[in-house]
């Protein structure tokens, strides 16, 4: 039996990553780097980097000049209602607030705008459960 993130994940091939760390000692930045690794092609959002896991780094998901089919949310939970904000303005398909990140208001603004809705689950577990790759 899949279940929805599985089938969410499965249904994704970019992935913008908001809140991916420089630090590779980072969950964010080893959860991105795993992904990009099976396959998924990674958009990092930061507000200073330039290149982040050799990808070209934007300030703002609504900066991201390409469509992105899922939004992974590195943030504490009280930043993350503007971002489900930016995820509904550029028609993401999906939000996902990584593990231990939790907000009624982003689920109602994803839900509301149409997104498919994920919390307090890591990308990369997921993907190791289900053996998915992008490619």
């Amino acid at each position: 039996m899949t279940d929805r993130a599985t089938e969410i994940l499965a249904g994704s091939k970019t992935i913008a990553v908001v809140g991916l760390s420089r630090d590779p000692a980072k969950a964010s930045h080893g959860v991105a780097a795993v992904l990009q690794a099976h396959g998924f092609r990674i958009i990092p959002v930061h507000p200073s980097a330039d290149e982040l896991l050799g990808e070209k780094v934007y300030r703002s998901l609504t900066d991201i000049p390409e469509p992105v089919d899922l939004v992974d949310v590195f943030r504490p939970s009280a930043d993350t209602p503007p971002i489900a904000e930016q995820a509904v303005a550029i028609g993401a398909k999906a939000l996902w607030l990584q593990q231990g990140i939790v907000s009624a208001e982003s689920r109602r603004i994803a839900e509301e705008g149409g997104l498919d809705y994920i919390e307090d689950r890591c990308t990369a577990v997921v993907r190791a459960v289900a053996n998915l790759s992008a490619g």
